[in-house]
């Protein structure tokens, strides 16, 4: 399957979106391919474009400012979109970084030609929608995580939407997203892998 049939079925997994719907699109898609630790995105710019993930692992993050420690905030891996949601979908300065945590490749869309799609069909309004609501759904999801499951449960959660993140990304970043110190990332480790 090509990069742009993966998008493709994505799209219409995602969204419903007819090959006729795809195919305004398919002029707009641009490849673009990331060494590990390159930036997608930097707090404090506009994110302009949304990115599908034909391969790789993408993370957002913050800095502490007084210790200089990395928090991770979101992960987006292959088959996923990765953006800020926050700034993309309203076009203001985003509140963290985002970086490619592996050699990555994306297709990526700009806002202003999604926002032409939206004025040609109806399916790429619902799109539009299911965005949003993908945005509100990740977010809600993160917050309430932390405030009603525990960091097991996190780690289940998080293999589940991410499998393959276990052997592509370092374990200090798992531990960082799921709001853990390695030993305790380890010690749960060891409790499911016994179970």
């Amino acid at each position: 399957m090509t990069e742009i049939e993966k998008l493709a079925f994505a799209l219409h997994h995602f969204a419903g979106l007819s090959e006729e719907d795809f195919r305004l699109s398919e002029e707009f898609w641009l490849p673009k391919e990331y060494k590990k630790g390159e930036f997608y995105n930097l707090q404090g710019n506009v994110c302009s474009y949304l990115g599908f993930i034909v391969e790789g692992v993408f993370r957002s993050y913050v800095i502490n400012g007084e210790t200089g420690e990395e928090k991770n905030v979101f992960l987006y891996s292959a088959n996923g979109f990765v953006v800020p949601f926050k700034s993309f979908l309203n076009q203001i300065p985003c509140d963290y970084f985002t970086q490619s945590l592996t050699d990555a490749s994306i297709i990526y869309i700009r806002h202003s030609d999604l926002l032409s799609l939206y004025k040609q069909s109806h399916q790429w309004e619902k799109f539009g929608r299911l965005l949003a609501q993908e945005a509100f759904n990740v977010t809600m999801t993160r917050v309430e995580g932390f405030l009603l499951k525990s960091p097991e449960e996190r780690y289940l959660d998080l293999m589940k939407e991410h499998p393959d993140i276990f052997s592509n990304v370092p374990l200090y970043h798992i531990s960082s997203y799921l709001g853990v110190q390695g030993p305790s990332l380890s010690r749960i480790r060891k409790r499911i892998s016994g179970k």
